[in-house]
């Protein structure tokens, strides 16, 4: 076998691995959506991060990456939308699981932690998805959507309980004394 035939060989393998992103525009597609997903889950993330919360920015970032990649390579095959639909609904499963091992229950304080995380894990993942399909104009409005009730609601409802506590109307059911003493 003669030195050129190997080295051909091998490059011709390589062609062929690589042969998936046929021109730079495929490639600057899967760029664009990739890092989209990366950016809306590391936003979720960042704010789960500075809440304390154990799944943060690395966590939701490759999560929206991961979930982009799964229905970007099978759009890439050209499988049809009734497979594209399978592939959803194992992508959807699949993180549900991964959202469950966020949460907690306390048994000696009978709460339940880690629902919002694991709720932002999922919605995360259908941030990546829409990113992966094209669809990026839907996945930054619904972050945008996503952080207002991760940031800005829980502070118009602190503010609400801090008034209405004043005044004297409403406990504040975020109190365990005062939740106990409600029942």
């Amino acid at each position: 076998m003669a030195e050129g035939t190997w080295w051909q060989q091998i490059a011709g393998a390589l062609r062929q691995d690589f042969s998936d992103l046929p021109d730079l525009g495929h490639a600057t597609q899967i760029v664009v959506r990739l890092t989209i997903a990366a950016v809306l889950g590391g936003l979720l993330g960042y704010e789960r991060e500075k809440a304390g919360k154990a799944a943060g920015l690395r966590t939701h970032m490759l999560v929206a990456i991961g979930a982009a990649l799964y229905v970007l390579i099978p759009q890439q095959a050209g499988v049809t939308a009734a497979d594209m639909t399978r592939v959803l609904q194992g992508l959807v499963a699949g993180v549900g699981f991964l959202g469950a091992g966020a949460i907690l229950k306390r048994e000696d304080e009978g709460q339940v932690e880690g629902l919002t995380t694991a709720a932002s894990i999922w919605l995360t993942a259908a941030l990546g998805i829409a990113a992966g399909m094209g669809r990026e104009a839907s996945a930054v409005l619904s972050t945008v959507l996503a952080l207002f009730i991760l940031s800005a609601l829980p502070r118009m409802a602190n503010l609400l309980d801090s008034r209405s506590t004043r005044a004297g109307t409403l406990p504040n059911p975020t109190r365990p004394a005062e939740r106990r003493k409600r029942r």
